[in-house]
């Protein structure tokens, strides 16, 4: 039997010798920020981070003496994603709306489709070389946060040169506790040479397919029933303290 679940902290009790594989669902936010990228296996961790939980249930698994492995992902998108990042650019594309992002936008950072985290989900089950280990999911290649805006205006079949992207400092801004991007402002990306190389596991979707897909499986069918409910208020929060 091979469980996968987010809270084991009573599974010596309930699981030991119960189980042949334990598989958890962790975070690549659990690596301490760094100027050498990306971030491997083994990479120092950040005890203040705000995956700190998974961090411990890590390493909670490791001395429990269960046959565990956790998966590392970076930022997840595609169809039926919890939390849908994409549809953040999607959402200013289709109503013409500038993107704004906070610094020049070149911080790098690292996506993976919710198919291919799947998939190494799978291929982690049966294989004993996985015991013990974690694993980071991700694309490839990272790409910038203005690359993002761009493929995804491709994705959704608007002229990449036709957005208007607008840069500024949210340090000057006061935005009080909003939300105003969705992804940290620093370089956040991985290598996944490990899963490619000990499990039985490859990328299907690049990134513009996977932005392809998702537009047109989750943001399209949602937009038409009315589901997408964007709230530009931040945004317009933003341009008013820069114009």
């Amino acid at each position: 039997m091979a469980e996968s679940l987010k809270t084991p902290y009573h599974s010596q009790r309930i699981f030991a010798g119960k189980i042949d594989h334990y598989i958890y669902m962790s975070s690549a936010g659990v690596y301490l920020e760094s100027p050498l990228l990306p971030h491997i296996e083994g990479d120092p961790c950040d005890p203040k981070s705000r995956h700190i939980g998974k961090l411990k249930t890590e390493d909670y698994l490791d001395t429990r003496g269960l046959p565990w492995t956790a998966i590392r992902p970076t930022y997840i998108y595609g169809p039926l994603n919890y939390n849908p990042i994409e549809e953040w650019f999607f959402a200013r594309i289709v109503e013409n709306r500038p993107i704004l992002i906070p610094g020049d936008g070149s911080h790098m950072t690292g996506l993976g489709h919710v198919a291919d985290l799947a998939n190494a989900f799978a291929a982690v089950l049966g294989n004993t070389r996985a015991i013990g280990k974690v694993y980071n999911i991700q694309d490839r290649k990272a790409i910038t946060y203005n690359g993002i805006a761009k493929m995804c205006a491709v994705a959704a079949g608007y002229d990449p040169n036709n957005i208007r992207i607008i840069h500024y400092d949210p340090k000057r801004l006061n935005l009080g506790k909003a939300k105003a991007f969705p992804f940290r402002l620093q370089h956040f990306f991985t290598s996944v040479n490990q899963a490619l190389r000990e499990l039985d596991w490859d990328i299907d979707y690049d990134l513009l397919d996977g932005l392809r897909d998702s537009y047109r499986n989750d943001f399209l069918p949602k937009k038409q029933s009315g589901q997408i409910n964007a709230d530009f208020k931040t945004d317009d929060m933003i341009l008013s303290q820069i114009s």
